[in-house]
């Protein structure tokens, strides 16, 4: 009986990671794994992948974002990923951990359809313009950095705010609709969508707030309404990545397959951690992350 219930509750988790594990076994059968300019993928590589994409994953569980401000930074700072891969990489494994994530809440009832449809919808155009302009960035790796560093800015200051003054992100909203004119909504989703193209982040970062703070959301809608609207501009994104010729698919398969595990992970654990605690930590990582891409523009080597 207890089998039986593991499975009903974790079924499509399930069915998501044997297809994922499907996937990886002929990608790397099929010699398609590795890319040249980006790192060997060997057995202690792909366990760490498999460790980064899980901490991810727990981050998109605790904090309702799709981990991709943790994998992005480790895969070019010290994996040796050049900036354009690690971009594009990131964001073809954060298709999985949005569908993962997004079908959760769904289920649950934690998300705006219409919230979703606006801002996907439109989104997905914000993606294309940021992928076009992502081209002209790509033989600009420093350049590419320097703006991956001022992206970074945001989610640290917000974070490190919040976990100081040991705010719960979104207390006391109730309600399970968000607020907005389809306008409002579509130009938000652009903006998003148009940032997602250029850097790679799957969009967590700015829709939790964003939503929150411009649109009064309640707190539990956001997180689904953000992991749901990432699915359409994630898949777009990384698509067009792939097409483009940045995404190292072995390492984007590991590391998906990691982040689906670590989510549900996070979502388990989450009520061991205070909100206040995590954000603080996890602000100062990004902050330094921030440092580290805007000093390597201005050739101030930080470690």
């Amino acid at each position: 009986m207890g089998n039986d219930n593991f499975f009903k509750k974790y079924q499509f988790t399930i069915i998501l990671l044997a297809i994922m594990v499907a996937i990886t076994l002929w990608v790397f059968s099929t010699g398609r794994a590795n890319m040249e300019g980006a790192p060997q993928l060997n057995s202690g590589l792909i366990i760490v992948l498999a460790i980064i994409g899980m901490a991810a994953g727990c981050l998109g569980g605790w904090i309702g974002t799709g981990g991709c401000s943790v994998m992005l930074p480790i895969l070019h700072f010290w994996l040796g990923f050049p900036a354009p891969l690690a971009v594009g990489t990131t964001l073809f494994a954060v298709i999985f951990t949005a569908i993962s994530g997004g079908y959760g809440h769904l289920v649950r009832g934690n998300l705006d359809r219409r919230a979703v449809m606006y801002l996907g919808g439109f989104g997905i155009f914000g993606v294309l313009l940021g992928s076009w302009l992502f081209t002209f960035l790509a033989v600009h790796s420093e350049l590419l950095g320097f703006i991956l560093g001022l992206v970074f800015l945001w989610p640290s200051i917000r974070m490190i705010k919040e976990g100081l003054a040991k705010s719960k992100l979104g207390a006391g909203k109730e309600g399970n609709s968000i607020q907005g004119s389809a306008a409002g909504l579509g130009l938000f989703g652009a903006l998003v969508g148009t940032l997602t193209g250029i850097v790679g982040l799957g969009g967590g970062y700015a829709l939790v707030p964003g939503l929150i703070y411009l649109f009064g959301a309640p707190v539990y809608v956001t997180m689904g309404t953000s992991l749901a609207t990432m699915i359409p501009m994630a898949v777009v994104g990384g698509s067009i990545k792939l097409i483009q010729g940045f995404v190292v698919l072995g390492a984007a398969l590991v590391m998906a397959g990691g982040t689906i595990v670590g989510a549900q992970i996070g979502a388990a654990t989450i009520k061991m951690f205070k909100p206040s605690t995590l954000k603080l930590i996890f602000g100062i990582y990004f902050l330094y992350v921030a440092i580290k891409f805007i000093g390597n523009y201005l050739g101030i080597p930080v470690w």
